[in-house]
């Protein structure tokens, strides 16, 4: 056994393709070899900005022979059919074996092939490999066909043995592979000659290559923490700008830089972002007042100046860029101080949808939305209208043009300065969120009232024009929309009823998209006819159809029915990450009020514990017992057992029991349900389990007494009853 290394050289690769390319190289690598009949002990992976490498651990020398029977035709088949099977095959007529099956005789092919030794392999898998590598965009360089990422310079491909190790010999578009790679661009620039992967990893690590992603991560992640301890301050956590700047630089060299004092009192979010997104720089607060005070960079190289001159050349850039910021803060805060007004007029040139309408419009419905959301919620109504026409304003800023991540966060500032309510001002910053499954979820009861208002909306607009997700895709985020629904429901504990909120909406929804379009066509014919006018020519026509006699009503109700079930699909997966069965979700789903997801969810909670326990595992197989002989008992009569079990019938000790264990259960678990304590509800239930269980042991359903069989029919009636008032149990599985 040998192991294989493999080291693709190139131009600095964007660290957003880093991860996801290494992780292709080695499927294909792997794939492709086990394919031809090789086998390896280990597979792992390693990039850097200018190279992706694959090391395998005991990778088998040569491939087994192998022995294959193919089925053919028959015998006294065409010769052309014969002959197709024999080029197929690779063998001579004589080689063929003839069997007898059911059908007749049949030829059969033995088939035998050779091994193939280890570098044939891996040079016709890897040769593939670059050939077909899927990177999301590439290019070509010289006069090759070759694609790569970036310009191709050097193949390592080595086999590592007992004995020493081999080039696998083979060449891409004239570049041929060899046991040659290169150190740091600037400060080890020469050819490294490698031997296997150890000595590989050892003669870069000398040459200023950390090969690792995962170590250069935790090198800047630690020595940046240790500069701002030093000083007094703290790093701004930033696990995905920590990932990218590790992706940029082979030996990372972590500088602290200053922020010029004007533009300290910038908003932290401004300079954070600013720094992120145009420097890479990490943002370091000062704890004592949480002000952005200083910044972080990662150099590429160790300097004689200890990196005096990247920083100077850094802060220079970054003063520009804040310079801009500054700019456009102050500019907004002067439209900020009138109200804002400037910018929500400018909000009727920004097209939401095309068949939607503006922002402006769509301003307008949550305002309305809001308002009426804001007794459910618990807010103040006024304000709730207030910041849901705020809300949307900073879209138009000059600040959330050029960062549009901080849209809602600017907004909040503006409001702020504009003399607002700081509930009103929060409630602009919050009303997107939560973003997604693990996103802060807004408690506030402004806020919670414009997000939910914010999000019904879009559903609500989507269904109205029949734009829904489809697969995979959603491109307008309506999933994430619904489960942050979802999530403000739960977490605040809101008592929403869905088709209040929604049903209205959208068949005011559809209203208003069919009177625009009846206004378009309309307008349209005018302008023909107009036209037709000018030109003398003659016109006639009838037009007819009134709105109130529409069918676009029962469209937009038929609609509602469909948004409410994306409501529950989405419920489900939060559910199941929860742990609940797709069953128990079911089988709540089947009761009434479904379409308050509070209550569904507290009932989901309820029987899912329930389900856990022995009781009520045996109770709904009691229950299901009843049920399936009641419903056979009622297909064979052709009536319903439904009513009239009375305990003056019974006959047995047991059926007795069971009677009055109905009887002092049933109020109590009434009660439970008219309360919503379903925890209660199912307890109490499963204190039928032995009566229950006592009963189907000693008691005959049927009886030859039609007497006894309708009351005992409808004693298994009343549990059925009462089972299916807490839960649909027939959907509860096994």
């Amino acid at each position: 056994m040998s192991d294989l290394l493999i080291e693709l050289f190139s131009e600095e690769i964007p660290a957003r393709m880093q991860a996801r390319a290494a992780e292709d190289l080695k499927r294909l690598m792997t794939d492709g070899l086990v394919e031809a009949g090789l086998t390896y002990a280990h597979a792992g992976t390693m990039v850097t900005p200018r190279r992706m490498t694959l090391a395998l651990e005991g990778l088998t020398d040569r491939s087994p022979d192998t022995v294959e029977e193919r089925k053919g035709p028959k015998v006294g088949a065409p010769d052309k059919a014969i002959e197709g099977f024999l080029r197929g095959a690779g063998v001579a007529r004589g080689d063929l074996d003839v069997r007898d099956e059911k059908k007749g005789q049949v030829y059969y092919a033995r088939i035998q092939r050779k091994g193939r030794a280890a570098p044939d392999i891996v040079a016709e898998v890897l040769e593939r490999t670059i050939r077909n590598f899927p990177w999301p965009k590439s290019m070509r360089w010289g006069e090759g066909s070759l694609r790569w990422v970036r310009p191709l310079h050097r193949i390592v491909c080595i086999l590592t043995g007992p004995e020493g190790h081999e080039v696998v010999p083979f060449e891409v578009d004239g570049l041929r592979a060899g046991d040659v790679t290169e150190g740091h661009r600037f400060m080890a620039p020469g050819e490294i000659r490698v031997t296997g992967f150890e000595d590989y990893q050892h003669k870069l690590k000398r040459a200023f290559v950390m090969l690792d992603p995962v170590e250069r991560a935790e090198t800047i992640r630690a020595d940046a923490a240790n500069l701002c301890f030093a000083a007094g301050l703290e790093i701004v956590e930033d696990a995905g700008l920590l990932s990218e700047v590790a992706g940029l630089v082979e030996w990372p060299v972590t500088l602290m830089g200053r922020i010029d004092a004007q533009f300290l009192d910038l908003p932290p979010e401004v300079l954070q972002t600013s720094m992120r997104e145009h420097q890479k720089f990490f943002s370091v607060r000062d704890p004592e007042t949480g002000r952005i005070v200083r910044f972080v960079t990662v150099a590429n190289r160790e300097t004689a100046d200890d990196g005096a001159t990247i920083l100077n050349g850094n802060q220079r850039v970054l003063a520009a860029r804040l310079a801009d910021a500054a700019f456009f803060w102050q500019n907004d805060l002067a439209v900020a101080k009138d109200g804002m007004g400037a910018w929500i007029e400018n909000l009727k040139s920004v097209t939401f949808h095309a068949k939607l309408g503006s922002e402006a419009d769509r301003v307008e419905r949550i305002a309305a939305l809001a308002r009426e959301l804001a007794p459910v919620v618990g807010a103040d109504a006024d304000q709730a209208e207030q910041a849901a026409r705020l809300a949307k304003a900073d879209l138009t800023s000059e600040m959330v043009y050029e960062f549009p991540e901080l849209q809602g966060i600017m907004g909040r500032y503006y409001a702020k300065s504009a003399g607002f309510p700081d509930t009103v001002a929060d409630a602009v910053a919050e009303h997107y969120a939560p973003l997604g499954p693990s996103d802060m979820v807004p408690t506030a009861p402004v806020s919670v009232t414009v997000s939910l208002a914010e999000k019904l909306d879009k559903l609500i607009g989507f269904w109205a024009i029949d734009e829904k997700p489809t697969g995979s895709k959603d491109p307008f985020a309506l999933r994430r929309a619904a489960l942050g629904v979802i999530r403000l429901l739960l977490v605040n504990e809101l008592r929403l009823r869905l088709f209040n909120a929604t049903n209205p909406s959208l068949v005011e929804m559809r209203t208003d998209l069919v009177v625009r379009e009846r206004e378009n066509v309309l307008g349209a014919i005018s302008d023909a006819i107009a036209a037709a006018k000018e030109y003398g020519t003659q016109f006639s026509g009838h037009l007819h159809g009134d709105l109130a006699s529409a069918d676009w009503v029962d469209e937009a109700v038929q609609l509602y029915p469909d948004l409410l079930a994306f409501f529950h699909d989405r419920l489900k997966v939060h559910l199941r990450d929860e742990g609940i069965p797709h069953d128990v979700i079911d089988a709540c789903l089947a009761m009434p009020n479904a379409d308050d997801l509070t209550l569904l969810v507290k009932r989901t909670r309820a029987l899912a514990a329930f389900l856990k326990t022995d009781d009520g595992t045996n109770l709904v197989q009691g229950f299901k017992r009843a049920n399936n002989i009641l419903a056979q008992a009622e297909q064979k009569d052709g009536v319903e057992y439904s009513f009239g079990a009375d305990a003056k019938h019974a006959h047995t000790d047991e059926e007795r029991a069971l009677f009055a264990a109905l009887d002092a259960q049933e109020p109590v678990i009434q009660k439970a349900m008219a309360e919503e304590d379903f925890t209660t509800a199912m307890t109490t239930l499963a204190l039928l389990r032995t009566p229950i269980d006592a009963f189907f042991e000693s008691v005959q359903i049927n009886a030859d007494n039609q007497i006894l069989r309708r009351n005992r029919l409808n004693l298994l009636s009343r549990i059925r009853d009462l089972c299916l008032g807490v839960a649909d149990l027939t959907r509860i599985e096994g």
